[in-house]
Formats: structure tokens, C-alpha cells, sequence
């Protein structure tokens, strides 16, 4: 029998402040609004000093877009874990549809999160500039996925677009349905749309 490693306390600990300091942070910011809100203010609500806020993030932006940047990072693991013989779009679709699935099942706290992200420019720039990093991602994972050189060939950079751009318009139209819509039939009518232009060059 196997066990599973055993989280030290130090982790523990670790783990239950950057809980704290971002239910604070969502807390604060989803009430006052993102400007309103400082860092001293957040570091307070979660019981902790300024300088222990630091060790932890580097800034006030960082404690909510962190929360998507965990959920959009296994993407690219996603894309290369399917099975070689499957289409890109039902590929790509699955890729995506990780993420999107688990706000839905996060329910309140990730719609907080996505709704101040997508409603504060500030905090909006940085996830698209994660955004950005997940494209260089999955262009690297089509192109090596299809024996194609992202470099000459447009396809994988293409393609890796469209599947992040139906990723946003469904984290969108959730934020807009205040979690009413379904992320996974969203996703799942975003691809049927993409599909033929995904699958037939590919083909």
C-alpha cells in the first residue's frame, strides 16, 4: 500500500496564510472595490503584518490573479495528455475545458475572482498578459502535437489562439450570467463554432 506524502507543518502553515490573505482580499475588493483597497488593509483582515503579506505576494493584483493563473496552468498538460490520434479541436476543447469546469465547481469564489479580473482593468491586463504566456504554451504543444514548425507553419499559433479566445468569451459570458450559464456547455458551443476551422486544416 502506498501512502501519500506527508505535507510538512511548515507547508501547512504556509498554505493557511495564503488562504487567509485571499479570502480577505476577496472579501475587500468584491465590497469596496479594487482601488479602495489597500494592501495594509488586506494584510490586516487576514490577521497578519504588511511585511508577511509580502512574503507571499507581491502585490495586491497578484492574490486574485493568482487564482486563474493556477487554474489556466495546466493547459498545455492537459493538450499533450490527450490521445495523438484525437482532433485538435476535441483536443483543444478538452484542454480548455479543465479550467472553465473547475470555476463552475469553485462556485462562489471563483465568480468573485473572475468578475473583479474582468471588471478592473488593472487586474484585466495581467491576466491577459497570462493569457499571452498560455498561447506561447500551447503554440509549442499544436506544433510539436502535429510535427509542424510554429516558425513557418501559421497553423499551431492559429490555433492556439482561437482555443484561448473561446476560453475568454466563456469565463466572460459566466461572469455575465453572475454563474448561471454553465461553463461546460459554453465550452462545448464555443468548439462546435471552432471545430471546422480547427479540424480541416489539420487534417
Amino acid at each position: 500500500m502506498t501512502s501519500r506524502p506527508a505535507v510538512s507543518l511548515a507547508e501547512r502553515k504556509r498554505q493557511l496564510v495564503v488562504d487567509e490573505l485571499t479570502e480577505a482580499a476577496f472579501g475587500l475588493l468584491t465590497t469596496q472595490g479594487f482601488d479602495a483597497v489597500t494592501v495594509d488593509e488586506i494584510a490586516a483582515g487576514a490577521g497578519v503584518s504588511k511585511r508577511t503579506f509580502f512574503r507571499y505576494f507581491a502585490s495586491k493584483e497578484d492574490v486574485i490573479v493568482r487564482f486563474l493563473a493556477e487554474l489556466g496552468a495546466g493547459i498545455r498538460a492537459e493538450l499533450a495528455a490527450r490521445p495523438a490520434s484525437e482532433p485538435p479541436s476535441a483536443a483543444l476543447r478538452h484542454a480548455v475545458s479543465v479550467p472553465l469546469a473547475a470555476c463552475g465547481e469553485h462556485g462562489d469564489r471563483a465568480l468573485r475572482a473572475v468578475q473583479l479580473i474582468l471588471r478592473t482593468p488593472a487586474l484585466h491586463a495581467r491576466f491577459l498578459e497570462r493569457q499571452a504566456e498560455w498561447h506561447e504554451e500551447l503554440t509549442a504543444e499544436l506544433a510539436h502535437r502535429l510535427d509542424r514548425d510554429p516558425a513557418a507553419d501559421l497553423y499551431p499559433r492559429l490555433a492556439a489562439g482561437m482555443a484561448l479566445t473561446a476560453f475568454g468569451t466563456v469565463l466572460e459570458r459566466w461572469s455575465d450570467s453572475d454563474g448561471a450559464a454553465d461553463p461546460t456547455a459554453l465550452t462545448a458551443r464555443a468548439f462546435a463554432v471552432l471545430a471546422p476551422a480547427l479540424d480541416a486544416p489539420a487534417a
